[in-house]
């Protein structure tokens, strides 16, 4: 299985230093080294989405989810694992209530309109 690893070039030499550095005194030291960059890139991911997120609940009005995400963004930059998970929590109930409050106002903001006809080109047009 490792060799495959190499074959498929998902690892390369570099990986066979880290091995190299484990000793008897720390057996699982690669292991903790890979989670720590696994870990460490997904909390990257993690603080791209909410970048993106926050200047979309910014740019519509969500003030209680731009908040949250600004909360929850800070306790990532602290290293604050266990908290930011809570934040983030607190993130998506927030999301599903702005959500679960914008519906209904938006169907009533419709039916007040009334139905409403799509505009259709014209016959002989020469987009047809």
């Amino acid at each position: 299985m490792r060799q495959s690893f190499f074959d498929e070039e998902i690892l390369d030499g570099q990986f066979c230093q880290l091995e190299r550095l484990e000793n008897r005194g720390n057996p699982n030291f690669v292991e903790e080294v890979l989670t720590i960059e696994t870990d460490t890139i997904d909390l990257a991911k993690v603080d791209m989405m909410l970048h993106k997120l926050k200047g979309s609940s910014a740019s519509i009005g969500a003030n209680k989810v731009g908040n949250n995400i600004t909360k929850t963004r800070q306790l990532l930059e602290e290293g604050n694992l266990e908290g930011a998970k809570l934040a983030f929590g607190e993130l998506q109930m927030e999301h599903d209530n702005l959500r679960a409050k914008l519906e209904p106002y938006f169907q009533q903001q419709l039916r007040q309109v009334g139905p409403v006809e799509t505009a259709s080109r014209p016959k002989g047009s020469e987009h047809e």
